[in-house]
Formats: C-alpha cells, sequence, structure tokens
C-alpha cells in the first residue's frame, strides 16, 4: 500500500501518523493533492482529509464555509469520495454525538462594569446542535462523510478507511 500525503499537512502536526505508516511497512510520498489530506494510490477516488477537532471543522463550515465548500463540490464533481476524520477524542465517536459538543467559544469571561465580578457571558458562537446540522446538509448534498477518532489511533484510522474503501466505522 501506497499512502500520498498533501504537501500542506505540516510534518509535525503528523509526526504519530507518519510513524505509523513506517509501522505498517505503508510508503508515503509527499505531493499535493486536489481535495484533502491522504489518498491510497490503489484508490484514487477515496481521500481522507484530517481535521484536528471539531473546533477546526466549526471554523471551516463557518469562517472558511466558501473554501470548505468548494473543496466538497470539487470532490463531487470529480467523483471522489471525500472523508472528513475528525481527530476529536473518546467522547464523538459518530456524527451524531456532536449535538453534544460544547463550543469552547460560546462562553466567554469578562469582567462586570458594574460589579467588578468576574462572569461567564454567553457568545452567539456555534452550538453542537448546529453544526450537527450543517454537517447532515453537506453529507446529503455533497456526499462527503464524517467520522471521528481519538488522535492516537489517526494513523491507523487513515490506513483502515484507506485499506476498506470508506466504510463508517462503528466503534
Amino acid at each position: 500500500m501506497i499512502i500520498q500525503i498533501d504537501s500542506r499537512e505540516k510534518a509535525r502536526a503528523i509526526k504519530k501518523i507518519v510513524e505509523e505508516f513506517d509501522r505498517q511497512g505503508i510508503r508515503h510520498p509527499v505531493s499535493k493533492l486536489m481535495v484533502g489530506d491522504y489518498m491510497n494510490y490503489d484508490n484514487p477516488r477515496l481521500i481522507v482529509d484530517r481535521k484536528q477537532n471539531l473546533s477546526e471543522l466549526c471554523s471551516n463550515v463557518c469562517q472558511d464555509h466558501e473554501r470548505f465548500r468548494n473543496e466538497l463540490v470539487k470532490a463531487q464533481e470529480n467523483e471522489i469520495q471525500l472523508i472528513i476524520l475528525v481527530e476529536h477524542g473518546k467522547e464523538v465517536r459518530r456524527l451524531e454525538d456532536v449535538i453534544w459538543w460544547e463550543n469552547p467559544r460560546r462562553w466567554k469571561r469578562r469582567k462586570n462594569p458594574d460589579t467588578g465580578k468576574w462572569e461567564e457571558i454567553e457568545t452567539k458562537a456555534m452550538t453542537g446542535e448546529t453544526l450537527y446540522k450543517i454537517l447532515k446538509t453537506q453529507e446529503r448534498k455533497y456526499g462527503v462523510k464524517f467520522m471521528f477518532c481519538e488522535k492516537k489511533d489517526t494513523g491507523k484510522e487513515i490506513i483502515r478507511i484507506l485499506k476498506e474503501g470508506g466504510g463508517v466505522n462503528d466503534q
């Protein structure tokens, strides 16, 4: 198996992934991919795009919405099955778990000007429920799949997904 790694992936961020590829004897040349981050040469129509957590994914669908949507459209137009693999941890194993995600940007500490005491105020940052609805819409509209894993398992998950052809993980 040979897995191409997109050249825009930062070496420091993927050190453990590359170590897993090496451990399993998988060659991993680096060059630019049209979309996503990882592609098996045996199945170039299946690509994994790695996200470090739900905060990054949330940022992609909000602030970078147009760029992110364009990537989903490009994958769809080129008949590429894009899997977004989110390294979020134990509490999020499947898309439905996103509903319960607490966005760290949802609450902000500030000093009350009247009392001088610190208080937490709610911001307009996206909720897990809203993010879930957006991701479900993107799955339906663009055929993208969202999968989740713990950071320590990312290398193994990428290999499994690219070997098995993109089946959804039911951990």
